[in-house]
């Protein structure tokens, strides 16, 4: 059997918007698309007990983030007649306002693009090795809980 190739999800700091402008640009020549359905996460500057929030500190298990990102990548292209996917997470501190999460996914019609999307964030959310420590204003820290 061959292997997959596994791709890499993962950028150092914040997502640029120039970055997600760009992997959206490069499909205005796909014109078998019809929807595209994009999520982005924004660190929020939540307020704690023991502080507000300025930055997410994260950290993952890569390779094991790799590997069962990839087996989410499968499990969503059985489940929707996509055309692409796309998957970034950031690594490292994110201050708020900045974006740490780009899902974009692509497919002839928008049911299935918004379903898919909503699903892989979920996915991603519930499934991969990726933690955040919330860096407070305060000089503390509070490791995030996904809610």
């Amino acid at each position: 059997m061959k292997e997959k190739n596994v791709k890499n999800i993962f950028i150092d700091g914040s997502i640029p918007a120039q970055k997600i402008a760009d992997d959206l640009q490069k499909h205005a020549t796909r014109t078998e698309i019809g929807a595209h359905s994009i999520f982005l996460g924004q660190v929020r500057a939540d307020e704690k007990a023991e502080g507000k929030v300025i930055a997410i500190d994260y950290t993952a298990y890569e390779e094991m983030a790799l590997t069962k990102m990839q087996e989410i990548r499968e499990t969503i292209f059985s489940r929707y007649p996509l055309t692409c996917m796309h998957v970034y997470h950031s690594l490292g501190r994110v201050l708020t306002g900045e974006i740490c999460l780009f899902v974009f996914v692509s497919s002839r019609h928008r049911k299935a693009a918004m379903e898919a999307c909503e699903e892989l964030v979920e996915a991603i959310k519930n499934q991969l090795p990726i933690w955040g420590k919330e860096i407070l204003d305060t000089a503390g820290t509070i490791w995030k809980e996904n809610t």
